[in-house]
């Protein structure tokens, strides 16, 4: 049976300049890692206002695709500053990361979120709001299961570091 041999690929993601620079320095990790986090939180905000819109509990007079439009700029800024912050830290230890087991639920949940917000909620109060303004219990359901995605992203990529 062949296959990619993962743990070579993580070996040598890890023997990257960029990798060996950001370990080697005292600095560089906590200011990425900062930036990372400062990208999650504005990730999270643009997350949770369209979620609890859904389950309406705040922003009520505004209609879902006025909430959705206004977080989509927030939210494709905040993740793509999160790859770019993401991806450097990964290189400075790709080898832990293949060995720690939230390293691996973050990365299914995270292509598990992106994977809903453009194949299930997108399409699904983008193009049918009239089915997400008559039938709450889909805003809800959406709402909560975009909610439970991004938090396993986000605990789980925070404990990464304490694992």
């Amino acid at each position: 049976m062949s296959g990619i041999d993962w743990l070579l690929l993580f070996e040598q993601a890890e023997t990257t300049g960029l990798g060996r620079i950001i370990r080697e320095s005292m600095w560089l990790f906590p200011v990425i890692e900062s930036v990372h986090l400062i990208g999650l939180a504005s990730l999270g905000g643009s997350v949770l206002a369209v979620d609890l819109r859904l389950l309406g509990l705040i922003f009520r007079e505004q209609p879902v695709a006025v909430v959705m439009r206004t977080a989509r700029p927030w939210f494709f800024a905040s993740l793509g500053l999160m790859f770019a912050t993401g991806i450097p830290l990964f290189l400075s230890e790709a080898v832990k990361c293949y060995f720690n087991t939230s390293f691996w639920v973050k990365m299914i949940a995270l292509a598990t979120a992106i994977t809903f917000v453009f194949a299930v909620r997108n399409p699904l109060l983008g193009r049918q709001h009239t089915l997400a303004a008559s039938c709450p219990a889909v805003n809800h359901v959406i709402g909560t299961a975009s909610m439970g995605l991004w938090l396993t992203v986000a605990a789980a990529g925070r404990w990464i570091g304490f694992s």
